[in-house]
């Protein structure tokens, strides 16, 4: 659809697998992995994000005069709000008690995955105008399809700007991210800590040493189909003691493995030959972003090594940033990870039921950031000035 320009025109594709691979990740960029062709293909050609499990593919995809791909968004319609970690459940009931039909709604996201990254994909020298005509596309794909709303969720805050300035309502939220502060060592990080929080997780992955479960940090050619049976199974008995029931399909991680292996850090937990725990990870170009972790057993502060402290080692030996440690989690700011703002835009049809969103986030937005204010006054590392002991 013309976006009130002869210059741009942008489509919606019922598939990424639609879209030219090469020319998609130019829109996407190098730096987060979630958005790349190769993953949101897994996630449909699995049938992980297909319309049979509430995420049918209306992806949009914006080309100039030439015909060249310039712009794209991930979007999906959505039946159901599950999967998205930005939680609306509240105002779909409250619209739907008013006899309004929430659903489907339009969702802005990679699904399954509360991971910060771009939303509106530009390629380079793509410009506002490009921006510009994906804001417009998404309002009048919206009203196209009917829907209640349309929703994009963890993009980043100058997009969460850039829509909020075109009068979608903003909402805030929290993670907990690690940042890599030049560390050359594991050691170097604990040295920034207080001694309490030092001695406590010098304890932790001591008593995981102990325990005689061992930890294999794969990427690559080391990723085998056995890996991928166990995770997945891991992944299964957690999402179901949970939620009742996993997304992601086991001929996703496959695919993964297969178009992606360079991309992803899994860390497999062996006891007495046995696999019995692992943790996913994908690499950025800058960041190690962990995603899901899962267990058929209890041990000891298992979780907290393979999720948190390998993610640190293997960022730290590999120059990387930062490590993204997902939703959720305040028990994270003890092991480093520290209180960050993440984002999302929402576009309500119903003036009315806009109306009363737009008030409620206004307080929201308010006692988020003082929350975040408070949170950070937890951190673990040591002051300007203070004392460091062994």
């Amino acid at each position: 659809m013309p976006d009130g320009s002869d210059a741009i025109t942008v489509k919606v594709l019922t598939g990424v697998g639609l879209a030219d691979p090469s020319e998609w990740d130019a829109c996407a960029g190098p730096d987060n992995p979630f958005l790349c062709h190769a993953f949101l293909l897994a996630l449909e050609e699995s049938g992980s994000a297909v319309r049979r499990t509430g995420w049918q593919p209306s992806h949009l995809a914006a080309y100039d005069a030439t015909g060249r791909m310039v712009g794209a968004v991930p979007a999906y319609l959505k039946s159901h709000s599950y999967g998205e970690y930005v939680f609306d459940h509240s105002w779909a009931n409250a619209y739907e008690r008013a006899g309004g039909s929430y659903y489907p709604k339009l969702q802005v996201a990679v699904p399954f995955t509360p991971v910060p990254g771009p939303r509106l994909l530009v390629a380079p020298g793509g410009g506002d105008r490009v921006v510009d005509a994906l804001v417009a596309a998404l309002e009048q794909v919206a009203g196209r399809y009917g829907v209640s709303s349309a929703h994009v969720t963890f993009p980043r805050e100058e997009e969460w700007t850039r829509l909020g300035e075109a009068g979608w309502l903003q909402r805030i939220g929290v993670q907990y991210h690690w940042e890599n502060r030049g560390y050359g060592s594991f050691d170097d990080f604990l040295g920034a800590l207080n001694a309490r929080k030092r001695k406590a997780i010098r304890k932790e992955r001591r008593e995981v040493a102990e325990s005689g479960v061992r930890l294999h940090t794969l990427t690559g050619d080391d990723l085998k189909a056995e890996h991928w049976d166990a995770f997945h199974r891991f992944y299964l008995d957690t999402t179901d003691r949970k939620w009742g029931g996993g997304y992601l399909k086991r001929d996703f991680f496959e695919r993964l493995g297969a178009t992606m292996a360079d991309r992803v850090v899994l860390v497999m937990c062996e006891d007495g030959g046995e696999w019995v725990a692992g943790a996913l990870n994908l690499r950025g170009s800058d960041t190690l972003y962990g995603r899901n972790w899962g267990s058929d057993g209890s041990y000891r502060f298992l979780h907290f090594e393979a999720c948190y402290y390998r993610a640190l080692d293997f960022a730290i030996e590999h120059g990387l940033k930062r490590v993204e440690a997902g939703a959720q989690g305040e028990h994270k700011i003890q092991r480093g990870y520290l209180p960050v703002p993440t984002y999302s835009a929402h576009w309500i049809a119903d003036p009315g039921f806009r109306r009363a969103i737009d008030a409620h986030l206004r307080q929201e937005r308010a006692l988020m950031l003082q929350e975040i204010a408070a949170l950070a006054e937890l951190s673990p590392y040591r002051q300007e000035g203070q004392e460091r002991a062994a």
